[in-house]
């Protein structure tokens, strides 16, 4: 629909009762007169983001009873609001606009609400519970804010009534029952303790959504059958499923993953909830029987089974035999073959298993198909391309071998994730001819040779490219820089050669974020030109802090730091970094390449080039790694270095640099390795002195051990929550490379492995 100019309703009959104008893209200021409508009950205006509200401002009463404002821009007053509008029986503020955002204790005065809706929005500290009305309602959403303490709980001397949490330790607030209660949302937020008994013995609660806070405890028994809807996942509960859950004979979606839920359930036991259609057990400590043993059927609607790492030793039967499955996730299980998937399902998820023998080939309904991370071998079936509706077809980290089948370039339409890394596939990269909506094409670690396809060029909306680690040759395929989506270019360890010259298109990489052209043969200067163009490197922050990836999928890549590869098993759309490292590049490093500010990594080591280290690296406030190594720079180390406040690793070694190192800051973290090889350098952690200056000896704090054969190093990992730079604000870390490993892991989810030795081919 078009924009509506709100003053052309003014002409509609003051009958009315009721108006929806939700996502009309209205515009301008809404008539004040429209409240005045005498028999107005019912008010839509959500969506409407260029609309401005005026509320009468003297003392009157709407008759409106349903008012509904969420996602728009107007200022809400909220005690002014209440005053407005005293008969409403169904209010819905879902990611408003509040101008006050810390009290809603006005609520109190709508006494005939029995809706609520005040989710995504800013609301911190306890839910003032007693302001509720919680006896009249039937509807409550308050999930997605920042709200924190304990659910109310059923007073001890008096049954009838609710005890709230109180500010004063003397008095304890008091309010009725919601008897009448039917949906309770409070998901994404930061309530914690456990479940309140007054949830287990609601008599009307058909939908409880609790997901993404910090609960613990166990989850009790539930006094009636009413549930529908019951999501408690990303909590801390223990303990076993309550057996009250089997018998909710109208529960249709049960969600309890990533607990900590321990004991032995039976696929079975589901088979009574006949109208359940999304099931999810996953990232427990539980252990699944299939129990192929018994007759059983699963229920008639189930839709969705996911049951990621519930230790499953043998595929269900009774999957086998579900007429109206969609989702199937069976990934980090103990599954040693999988055999007569559904011809139903749509996405299937086997990966992390002990699967051996040929790849499967999968349903002809399939748009997800992940099977990485097993023990798969021989070649891609070439039946593969018969499943026309594939998005997605993971096969990494298998041992597979054998050519690309050609019908892999042009199968599906839809294709958007081609993820075939870590395997031993030989031959050439096929044509790809149909494939325009590819978005991630994964090729790493396999021994693929020949030229890479031009024919990628047309693939417009490709995001990442990743064929390092394989044989491929050829000069710099500049006619990839046309790609306008084009975020990650990883072409490591590879047989390009020659220069990476001047680019060709207007504005090339302008997404760029990753770039790692390591370990190959490229000639002659750095590529100033593409420097100057890489537009998404030289932005301070995303516009909004996310991940790379789509459903069902995440992108990750292998980063070299430090001499090991890292690998993030999930891109922040914040990451930047330049490996161009291993080369044959020569001449000076540009300064324009202090443009970059957002870049976390820089490394121009193993190469020929020489001049002097550029002072603009000031400008890389957000660089975390610099290695420089194994050039020929000359001239002194820039003083402004020292202001390089994240800078956690920094390799000058193996140049002809001269003169004092800089005092300061990161450079008081750095060791003797960093600067080795470079005879004119004085001062310290070197040995040398600087005009005749007393040797400076290394505080305690700042000495060097080595653990495990590896040295103590320091790093500065400082917040990249909220959008920053990567790591956590903790200040300097002394680690070992096994304290590192097990950090690493925790915090981002990553491996790492050390640094092959270069591969010349």
């Amino acid at each position: 629909m078009s924009s509506i100019a709100p003053i052309s309703l003014m002409n509609l009959s003051s009958s009315l009762k009721s108006l929806d104008l939700s996502y009309t893209r209205l515009h301008g200021e809404f008539p004040e007169g429209m409240f005045r409508q005498p028999n107005l009950q019912v008010l839509n205006l959500d969506g409407n983001t260029n609309l401005s509200i005026s509320f009468p401002k003297y003392n009157w009463s709407s008759p409106l009873k349903q008012l509904s404002l969420s996602s728009t821009n107007i200022p809400i007053d909220l005690p002014h609001l209440v005053k407005c509008f005293k008969n409403l029986n169904a209010l819905i503020l879902w990611n408003c606009n509040f101008t006050r955002s810390d009290d809603l204790t006005p609520l109190s005065n709508l006494t005939k609400l029995t809706q609520l809706d005040l989710s995504f929005n800013n609301f911190s500290g306890q839910i003032p519970w007693n302001s509720l009305n919680l006896e009249r309602l039937t509807f409550l959403d308050l999930s997605s804010n920042k709200f924190i303490g304990h659910l109310p709980e059923i007073c001890t001397n008096n049954s009838t009534k609710l005890c709230f949490p109180s500010n004063s330790s003397n008095d304890q607030l008091k309010g009725s029952l919601p008897l009448y209660l039917e949906t309770l949302y409070l998901y994404d937020n930061f309530l914690n303790g456990t479940i309140s008994s007054l949830l287990y013995s609601l008599p009307s609660l058909k939908v409880l959504d609790l997901g993404g806070n910090q609960f613990t405890g166990s989850i009790n028994e539930f006094h009636s059958s009413s549930l529908e809807f019951l999501y408690l996942s990303q909590n801390r509960f223990h303990g076993r499923i309550p057996r009250s859950l089997f018998q909710q004979v109208n529960l249709s979606f049960l969600d309890l993953s990533s607990n900590s839920l321990s004991g032995v359930v039976g696929l079975d036991q589901f088979s009574k909830l006949k109208y359940l259609g999304y099931l999810d057990l996953s990232s427990n400590n539980l252990t699944l029987r299939s129990n192929n043993f018994i007759n059983y059927t699963l229920p008639k609607y189930l839709e969705s089974l996911r049951l990621s790492s519930c230790r499953i030793r043998e595929f269900p039967n009774s999957v086998r035999a579900s007429e109206n499955l969609r989702t199937l996730n069976l990934s980090h299980n103990s599954l040693r073959s999988v055999e007569n998937i559904p011809l139903t399902v749509q996405i299937l998820d086997i990966s992390n298993n002990q699967l051996q023998g040929l790849v499967p080939i999968p349903p002809p309904s399939l748009t997800v198909f992940s099977i990485s991370n097993n023990q798969l071998t021989g070649k891609i079936p070439s039946q593969i391309c018969n499943v026309s509706s594939l998005q997605v077809l993971n096969l990494s980290n298998n041992t597979l071998n054998g050519s690309l089948p050609p019908c892999l370039g042009n199968f599906s339409e839809d294709l958007s994730v081609l993820d075939l890394r870590n395997n031993g596939l030989q031959g050439v990269i096929p044509i790809f001819a149909k494939v325009k909506s590819l978005r991630s094409l994964n090729f790493n670690g396999n021994q693929l040779e020949g030229p890479l396809p031009q024919s990628l060029r047309t693939c417009t909306n490709l995001e990442v490219l990743d064929v390092g680690n394989n044989k491929i040759n050829g000069s710099f395929p500049n006619w990839l820089e046309s790609l306008p989506e084009l975020q990650v270019l990883i072409l490591r360890s590879n047989r390009f050669y020659g220069p990476v010259g001047d680019p060709m298109a207007r504005f090339p990489f302008r997404k760029l974020r990753i770039m790692d052209l390591s370990n190959n043969n490229f000639t002659g200067h750095l590529p100033r030109k593409y420097f100057e163009s890489l537009s998404a490197m030289m932005e301070s922050h995303a516009a909004k802090f996310g991940y790379m990836g789509e459903y069902y999928y995440t992108d990750s890549v292998m980063v070299d730091m430090k001499g090991f590869y890292i690998e993030l098993v999930k891109i922040q759309n914040i990451f930047t970094t330049i490996d161009l490292s291993r080369n044959q590049f020569v001449g000076e490093i540009p300064n324009l390449i202090g443009r970059l500010q957002s870049l976390h990594g820089l490394n121009f080591s193993h190469n020929k080039l020489s001049g002097s280290i550029p002072p603009s690296l000031r400008n890389l406030s957000n660089l975390e790694w610099l290695d420089l190594s194994s050039n020929e720079l000359v001239g002194v180390i820039p003083r402004q270095l020292a202001d390089l406040t994240f800078l956690a690793s920094l390799n000058l070694s193996h140049n002809k640099l001269v003169g004092p190192i800089p005092r300061g800051k990161q450079f008081e973290t750095f060791n003797n390795d960093s600067f080795i090889g470079n005879l004119g350098l004085c001062g310290y952690p070197m040995s040398k002195t600087c005009n005749n200056e007393r040797e400076h000896q290394p505080s305690p704090k700042n000495a060097q051990h080595e653990d495990d054969g590896f040295d103590f190093w320091k790093l500065v990992w400082m917040g990249y929550c909220s959008g920053l730079v990567i790591g956590i604000s903790i200040g300097y870390l002394v680690l070992s490379r096994r304290k590192f490993d097990h950090w690493f892991a925790q915090r981002f989810g990553g491996r790492i492995t050390f640094k092959r030795g270069r591969r010349r081919n």
